[in-house]
């Protein structure tokens, strides 16, 4: 990972935002130029709220058909020349290919897909338990797909029509270069979108894989403010058909909200959170009386076959299987792997994904996807997970289920291998890990080049909504609150090394840190 500035114990690089008619008079517009500078607010009149209040997704209709149109070429040649197709998946355009290391250089389109998102307090029954309080995007659970090429110009405007709350959207894993603010974060890199209010996010898709969205306000994405992303690009093993995002999630019947705050009481009483109620597949699931219904797929026999899994829960880590068929993992999290073949059960900690290639080559028939929480995780759950998957031609139909135990290896995760590497200066780790103290001290201890060590979960981060952290460094005011546990890293464009311990009451938390931004 290229570190630039880094704000916040909780590793949260900046990001970009600019937004239309929600900043009071005298606050600051950033990112009115698109490139993460600051101006002063203009006075703007408020526009109609309507504008932002449909799903857009016709306005990706040029880039969703140019990537249909490219994956239906085939060819063989060098990289410089081949397009990608269902036998050259390896291939992109213009010379750039799955080799390509996105962090060091990345295409540029000039095509700008645009999708206009808004939140609205309502209900929903997505497992037939009854209708509870959701918060959901365009009304649906999960949110519209974001999808665009790699290169792609991507302006997505929310309007937040939730009637007491703020609300800010974090595009998960998004590398935000030269778009500082759109990560999405109240506290850190915005305020909160009032009420009412509108704003305009823009940033460039220099990475292509999976991924997905959220909102980073209080325990609203548990409520159903989530979505997926896809920005189509090359892949280290050939496909011939992409069954597109397949999200996995713990669902509670006691609303994320008060779940979060039994959460925290349990949590000074060393107690683990309350179980989920059930785990939701692409937004779907049955309850544990039978009611509800599940996701389903369509397979083609004989075909290769892409999925994009992601665990989009608040709390459980959960283990995932399509019966009869094994899977090739190809990409995890937005980085490129060598093909991983011969996996059955996958462990997808919150907020992980995992693209996977599987072959239709089983009788066909009717086949469950599994989802369970993992235990050894010390995750809970009331209920388990199912979705069904069909061979075309074949009337879909529950198969009776084996409630096939899902393993346990302590709550480890799958050791890929990125499909490209970069160079990190090995000498520098090499001569200053001696220089670091690992004692068991509280927080984080640097020693003052670019070395550090974090013990997790020791101290507390607050934030002000009404003042964040990116301010005080468009101000050039280094005066950060102690409250704001801000670690600067004293130079930038070089390599800092980061080492995580955890501490020894602590559950086991695969996938320990997110870098935002």
């Amino acid at each position: 990972m290229h570190f630039q500035k880094l704000t916040g114990i909780c590793l949260l690089a900046f990001a970009s935002v600019s937004w239309a008619d929600a900043v009071p008079e005298g606050r600051y517009l950033w990112g009115a130029d698109k490139m993460g500078k600051m101006v002063r607010r203009a006075t703007t009149s408020v526009s109609s709220a309507s504008k932002a209040s449909t799903t857009s997704a016709s306005s990706v209709a040029s880039s969703a058909s140019k990537a249909s149109s490219s994956s239906s070429s085939t060819s063989l040649v060098a990289d410089a020349a081949c397009t990608n197709g269902p036998n050259s998946r390896a291939c992109w355009s213009s010379g750039y290919s799955v080799k390509t290391d996105f962090d060091q250089k990345h295409p540029t389109t000039g095509q700008t897909v645009t999708y206009n998102l808004e939140i609205t307090n309502t209900t929903c029954n997505p497992d037939g338990n009854g209708a509870i309080e959701c918060y959901l995007i365009n009304g649906q659970l999960p949110g519209p797909v974001i999808t665009a090429n790699w290169g792609d110009k991507i302006v997505v405007n929310v309007k937040n029509s939730l009637q007491n709350n703020g609300s800010s959207f974090h595009w998960h894993g998004i590398r935000q270069l030269n778009s500082v603010g759109a990560d999405g974060v109240g506290g850190l890199t915005e305020c909160p979108i009032p009420p009412g209010q509108t704003r305009q996010y823009t940033f460039l898709a220099t990475q292509f894989g999976t991924s997905w969205y959220h909102s980073h306000y209080s325990s609203q994405y548990g409520m159903g403010v989530t979505g997926t992303i896809v920005i189509n690009g090359p892949a280290t093993s050939n496909y011939d058909v992409d069954l597109g995002t397949f999200p996995v999630s713990d669902w509670y019947y006691g609303l994320a909200n008060n779940v979060n705050e039994i959460t925290l009481a349990n949590l000074q009483n060393n107690a683990p959170p309350p179980n989920g109620d059930n785990i939701l597949v692409n937004g779907l699931g049955k309850n544990k009386a039978g009611a509800g219904s599940y996701a389903k797929m369509t397979l083609t026999k004989g075909k290769k076959h892409r999925l994009r899994l992601i665990n989009t829960s608040v709390d459980n880590a959960i283990r995932v299987k399509l019966d009869g068929h094994n899977f090739t993992v190809i990409a995890a999290d937005f980085i490129p792997t060598q093909p991983l073949t011969g996996q059955g059960w996958l462990l997808l900690a919150v907020g992980q994904r995992y693209d996977v290639i599987f072959t239709a080559n089983q009788t066909p028939g009717n086949y469950f996807f599994r989802a369970e929480a993992a235990t050894d995780c010390f995750s809970g759950n009331n209920n388990h997970g199912r979705a069904l998957f069909t061979y075309s031609g074949v009337t879909a139909a529950e198969p009776t289920d084996s409630n096939e135990a899902p393993p346990t290896n302590g709550c480890t995760e799958l050791n890929t291998v990125p499909y490209w590497t970069q160079a990190v200066d090995q000498s520098q780790y090499a001569a200053q890990v001696k220089t670091l103290s690992t004692g068991v001290a509280p927080g984080l201890t640097t020693n003052g080049q670019n070395f550090a060590l974090w013990h997790l979960d020791t101290t507390a981060m607050m934030v002000n909504w009404d003042k964040p952290t990116l301010q005080y460094v468009f101000e050039g005011n280094t005066s950060y609150p102690d409250p704001y546990a801000v670690i600067e890293i004293p130079n930038e464009g070089t390599w800092t090394y980061w080492l995580i311990q955890m501490g020894q009451q602590n559950p086991p938390l695969p996938h320990p840190i997110h870098l935002h931004g």
